[in-house]
């Protein structure tokens, strides 16, 4: 385990530090003021000029024109993206490309990398499943037939659904193997409809009823299926920590500036004291997410599998991500549910975030089923 982090890997983050320092977290309506989506689509030019930093292809083996780096560099670019709420499908899309790099067959390599990493298309996963509590990979069935699969079933909160050209649809097949089908937008025996997330982006539930996909455009190798897993829940826990960040610098700006009795609320010990506790919640979610990114891009062996470190990250993600913005609102007053003020945002995203892949709950459920499975010396 070897924290530090490499050149490319820092020139990544801070070449992500360039693109976002110009976005602004409150560019769309309030979600506290808008029925339905905040916007009908994500930042189509914030996607624009990912593409020509290099971002999106950051995963990418350099014949699709990537930089060939590794989790932990998707995770640092996460980590800045979620400091200004950035409104773009980077963890969905780089996650769903790796894994067709990883695993997809050459024909579905040469259809989409490259497009990928040169954002001309939009790549997501749908990982929720039926109802958001279920493993996704049970709420859809894949068959067989003749040469090609037949797909049955329903993926809730599907994000960006209505904007990406190919979701990814884990299923499973009638020997309890879990595939990975390529599903295009609009493909015929698939219906999408809407549904809306607590920070107002717009989501997918995607029916699909005898979809037929060409054998080409389903990856069933092992493992493909839990790999992209752990990726997406890492990737989640660095949008939590970034959040939790920015919250927190909200947070002390505001309480230094706020006088009662003549002094600032943060020389107060109760406030001090509270502030310190988040302080914490946010290093211990720094080490377990580079703890996770670093086995998920090393492969290299522990006591517990990745997925083990993956839901001990995601515990912390969910569990201190939710305290950091409660902490944040109670320290603000009135102030911090004012939605001309940007705090009511991160809360809002921070409880999306909180209940992504999976509330802190359903992940020690599977750390203590993968702990009965490989006790520890």
């Amino acid at each position: 385990m070897d924290f530090t982090f490499t050149e490319e890997q820092q020139a990544a983050a801070e070449a992500a530090r360039g693109v976002f320092a110009g976005v602004a977290p409150d560019a769309v309506p309030s979600p506290a003021l808008t029925p339905g989506a905040v916007a009908d689509t994500y930042d189509q030019a914030l996607w624009a000029t990912l593409a020509d930093a290099d971002v999106l292809s950051l995963l990418l083996e350099t014949r699709y024109g990537g930089a060939g780096l590794d989790a932990i560099a998707l995770c640092l670019v996460l980590r800045e993206s979620a400091q200004v709420l950035a409104r773009v499908p980077l963890l969905e899309s780089s996650a769903a490309a790796a894994a067709v790099q990883a695993y997809g067959g050459e024909e579905a390599k040469t259809d989409l990398l490259s497009r990928a990493g040169r954002g001309e298309m939009v790549l997501t996963v749908a990982a929720h499943g039926r109802t958001g509590h279920d493993p996704a990979e049970q709420a859809v069935t894949a068959r067989q037939d003749g040469g090609t699969w037949v797909l049955d079933g329903v993926q809730t909160a599907v994000p960006w659904a209505h904007d990406a050209d190919v979701t990814l649809v884990p299923a499973h097949t009638g020997t309890g193997r879990t595939v990975l089908a390529l599903v295009p937008r609009g493909h015929e025996g698939t219906v999408l409809a809407e549904q809306f997330s607590t920070s107002g982006e717009r989501l997918g539930e995607l029916r699909l009823d005898s979809a037929r996909l060409a054998a080409r455009d389903v990856i069933d190798a092992d493992g493909a299926w839990e790999w992209l897993r752990d990726l997406l829940a890492a990737g989640t826990c660095a949008l939590a920590l970034g959040l939790g960040e920015r919250v927190l610098r909200m947070t002390g700006d505001y309480t230094g500036k706020r006088e009662q009795f003549g002094f600032p609320i943060a020389t107060f010990q109760a406030v001090a004291v509270q502030a310190a506790d988040r302080y914490i919640d946010l290093r211990a979610m720094e080490a377990t997410l580079w703890q996770a990114a670093w086995r998920i891009s090393s492969g290299a062996p522990g006591p517990l599998p990745a997925a083990g470190d993956v839901a001990v990250a995601k515990i912390w993600a969910a569990e201190g991500v939710r305290r950091v913005v409660q902490t944040a609102q109670h320290l603000h007053g009135g102030f911090g549910a004012d939605v001309d003020y940007p705090l009511h945002r991160y809360h809002a995203w921070a409880k999306h975030l909180e209940l992504s892949l999976g509330p802190a709950s359903a992940h020690e459920e599977a750390l203590g089923d993968l702990l009965a499975t490989h006790p520890l010396a």
